[in-house]
């Protein structure tokens, strides 16, 4: 009675969009169990299609990727202190190298397992996440030189990451990873890919994707969160969050509805019960704001949001028990969008399509399943 349909022809679509926008190389953002929809599933399906690597998280992201059977290149850029990478190594994920403490694993994993270690360098140009500093960055770029000299590790990519604060601020950013890139060069570093910009600065900076850009967001047919519209690209939407209607009950005038009665009905009227709530991922702060769909008619959520249900007041309609409730899915085809549940919730489609889970069951339709 819960379930997040993803719809795999979708993200391929998406996938093949934003490829034919650039002549850059796409690596496909799958981290955080592909934004929601579910990363061997997404990563399966993209495979399929003919993408030829991924961008994960974390190592442990990157090993669950091998486990089922993902060939393509992985990329895992955030690291535990305590990772000491040498299953990473060989079982060939590339690492994103922020320090030289990193490095040192790195080539630690390679010694140990006897494999080159594949890094890409980051460098931070003005985000201030993870990143090797400015000021640290020529130190970092030698400390590489002597691994790759040592035969321990090769060096595919340098990279960093945007803001999306301001055109102005995105586009220091660009010229400081230019300046980067020019240190690698001058001090005879070789590495084969630069990629920068991810969904919103790819979609922005034409001028700015280098060798390869990063897709995140777009790969799933939602919004980057600046005023770039998906739907203005082509791109569509991959998750549909629906239920049912558990229950309906004629109440009288004066009734209150779910806790703190922020709801009371103003004449007799129908409840309808949706054994949906914040356990699965709806944001409790979203009531009183947010919309569903019933039938191709929308109704505001106005009672309490709880652990695992809201209640609709659905007036006189011939709602009955067992009816589709959509919570988001693509406007395209008269769904409520995620964005509108977002903006309910003061937050962003990037959270909301993440955090969906709970007791809803993941059903993956399309060709590319």
């Amino acid at each position: 009675m819960r379930e997040l349909v993803i719809d795999l022809d979708a993200v391929v679509h998406n996938f093949k969009l934003m490829q034919s926008r650039t002549k850059a190389l796409i690596l496909p953002v799958i981290k955080a169990n592909a934004y929601g929809h579910g990363m061997v599933e997404v990563a399966k399906a993209l495979e399929a299609a003919g993408c030829t690597g991924f961008g994960v998280a974390d190592v442990s992201e990157a090993l669950e990727l091998r486990d089922a059977g993902i060939s393509a290149a992985v990329l895992a850029w955030l690291h535990d202190p305590e990772d000491d990478f040498v299953e990473a190594v060989a079982r060939d994920v590339d690492l994103g190298i922020a320090n030289i403490e990193q490095l040192n694993r790195a080539v630690r994993a390679s010694e140990i397992s006897g494999e080159l270690a594949h890094l890409h360098l980051k460098i931070d140009t003005g985000l201030g996440r993870n990143g090797s500093t400015e000021a640290e960055w020529i130190d970092l770029i030698e400390a590489t030189k002597a691994a790759v000299a040592a035969e321990r590790v090769v060096v595919v990519g340098i990279f960093s990451h945007l803001s999306s604060t301001s055109e102005a601020d995105d586009r220091a950013q660009v010229e400081r990873f230019r300046a980067a890139l020019a240190q690698a060069k001058d001090a005879g570093l070789e590495y084969e890919l630069a990629h920068l910009t991810a969904s919103d600065g790819s979609l922005a900076y034409e001028d700015a994707h280098f060798d390869m850009i990063r897709v995140g967001i777009a790969i799933y047919g939602l919004d980057p969160f600046s005023s770039h519209r998906s739907s203005e690209f082509g791109l569509r939407p991959a998750m549909t969050a629906k239920s049912v209607v558990a229950q309906v009950k004629r109440v009288p005038a004066g009734h209150g509805v779910s806790y703190g009665y922020l709801h009371t009905t103003e004449t007799e009227t129908t409840l309808a019960l949706v054994p949906v709530g914040y356990a699965e991922g709806l944001p409790r702060n979203a009531t009183g704001k947010a919309h569903v769909s019933i039938n191709g008619k929308s109704y505001p959520i106005l009672s309490r949001i709880a652990m695992d249900q809201f209640v609709l007041d659905v007036g006189n309609d011939n709602v009955k028990a067992g009816d589709e409730v959509i919570l988001f899915g693509d406007p395209a085809v008269g769904a409520p969008s995620v964005d509108d549940l977002a903006d309910a919730s003061d937050t962003i489609n990037y959270e909301i399509v993440t955090r969906m889970g709970g007791r809803f069951k993941r059903r993956y339709i399309g060709a590319a399943k």
